[in-house]
């Protein structure tokens, strides 16, 4: 039999996928380290394990005890996972911009949750650093693991990731890239891939409104430089220890436009759907191809899954109130906020009684009118309905064909929704249009009004 004891023994051993569509203008081998296979869906459930294993190693916690952490959601739940297996309780501290999935996820592996505000200075009382601080000193028999300062965090990507990578790659390395947060994963592969290779290059993603890249190339910690971003998972307006600047190359700043938009491109053309920090790795390396070679082989780090970003990155209507996406809505906004996608069509020699019943029956008010797979024509209810009461008796039982109209215009999912006026009118009530599958799709009037 092959199984493992509990689900701590999965975590690690992630696959290398080489990346294709979204790097073509790169000249070298680019691999991605999908993160999101391990149990908790991050690399955080590496550092999160050895935390708490080192914990209970050096006394600082005893059975059925709390563990508390300050936590943007990924390494929490690593510590979750942890806890459950092996009994302790949860108390996690997270900042008001984090996604409701991951603030939903921690709550379903049994952990509470307290949300503080983010645009505070860490030493306020009411950061998420100052919160599971001060709980840790109240609740008995409880651990404030500091994924920040604990070295557990560094140590246990020098103990696992790196050498993964170096394994995966036949030592062949030439570039690691990463974004930073804790600044675990970063540093201890960092200094694993260094000591195989001093020549190996690590490039460091920083976000805007974060301390790491001019305090890299300067020195100063410039509190000037601090203000709120979107992006997740990267950047810091402090310095923690898990951070060990002599082993980063280079820092990188990516804004968090770019970010979202990388990491749409991964899911879309890649087929991997992975989280913010993701798109700005992604992102800051394409802002660097011109420092690649064809001889190069790069890895860089997916930290966690898109699944904790539906409701931002991969939701068009919070892209585009931040300005992420076009503005200009698009037939391609229609068909994503239609409900009902069914392409109903008549035959086209279905009876002119049966077809009104049919728009009865279904709530419509126009058909598109069919030859098998090709269409011939259209109708619309007020143009039976006149036909009709003009003989009952007589024209009910008539073919449809004999009063359609022209097709309905067909359209491309880029065009704009207010080009439409050029195909809608009184005597045209709808278009057709192929969603990216294929698939055709009835767009009225109504649909128009309902997006606007």
């Amino acid at each position: 039999m092959d199984y493992r004891n509990n689900i701590l023994e999965t975590i690690g051993n992630t696959p290398m996928v080489k990346l294709n569509k979204v790097v073509e203008g790169l000249p070298c081998l680019v691999l991605g380290k999908i993160e999101t296979f391990n149990p908790g869906h991050s690399t955080k459930d590496r550092m999160a394990l050895k935390m708490v294993e080192d914990a209970e190693k050096e006394g600082r916690i005893k059975p059925g005890g709390t563990f508390i952490e300050c936590t943007s959601g990924n390494t929490g739940m690593g510590i979750a996972l942890a806890a459950a297996v092996k009994g302790y309780k949860c108390i996690f501290t997270t900042s008001d911009k984090q996604s409701k999935e991951k603030m939903d996820m921690l709550r379903a592996v049994g952990a509470e949750v307290i949300v503080c505000p983010t645009n505070v200075e860490p030493e306020d009382p009411r950061s998420y650093y100052s919160v599971a601080e001060k709980l840790s000193k109240e609740i008995p028999n409880s651990a404030w693991l500091n994924q920040y300062d604990n070295l557990s965090n560094r140590q246990a990507h020098y103990e696992s990731t790196g050498p993964e990578i170096w394994r995966q790659t036949d030592g062949k390395i030439t570039h690691y890239v990463v974004g930073v947060g804790t600044g675990g994963t970063v540093s201890g592969v960092a200094k694993y891939l260094k000591e195989q290779n001093p020549d190996v290059k690590v490039w460091g993603i920083d976000t805007y409104g974060s301390v790491f890249k001019k305090y890299h190339e300067t020195g100063i910690f410039d509190r000037k430089e601090i203000y709120p971003y979107i992006t997740e998972g990267i950047g810091e307006d402090i310095l923690p220890k898990n951070v060990d600047f002599s082993l980063i190359d280079h820092f990188e700043k990516v804004t968090d436009k770019d970010a979202a938009l990388a990491a749409r491109r991964l899911a879309k053309e890649e087929g991997i759907l992975l989280g913010y920090s993701a798109g700005s790795a992604l992102a800051g390396l394409l802002q660097m191809k011109d420092q690649l070679k064809p001889t190069d082989v790069v890895a860089i780090l997916f930290h966690d899954h898109g699944s904790r970003y539906m409701g931002k990155l991969y939701n068009d209507d919070w892209m585009r109130e931040r300005g992420f996406l076009d503005s200009e809505l698009k037939v391609r906004d229609l068909i994503t906020n239609k409900r009902d996608k069914k392409f109903i069509s008549v035959p086209s020699t279905e009876s002119v009684k049966n077809v009104l019943k049919l728009m009865k029956d279904m709530d419509i008010s126009q058909l598109p009118v069919m030859e098998g797979d090709e269409i011939k024509g259209s109708i619309t209810e007020s143009t039976i309905l006149e036909f009709i009461l003009n003989n009952p008796l007589q024209n009910s039982e008539k073919h449809v064909a004999e009063i359609m109209a022209q097709p309905f215009p067909i359209v491309g999912v880029d065009l704009a929704v207010k080009d439409l006026n050029k195909y809608i009118s009184k005597n045209v009530p709808a278009v057709i249009a192929k969603d990216l599958s294929g698939d055709l799709i009835i767009l009225t009037q109504y649909d128009i009004i309902q997006a606007l």
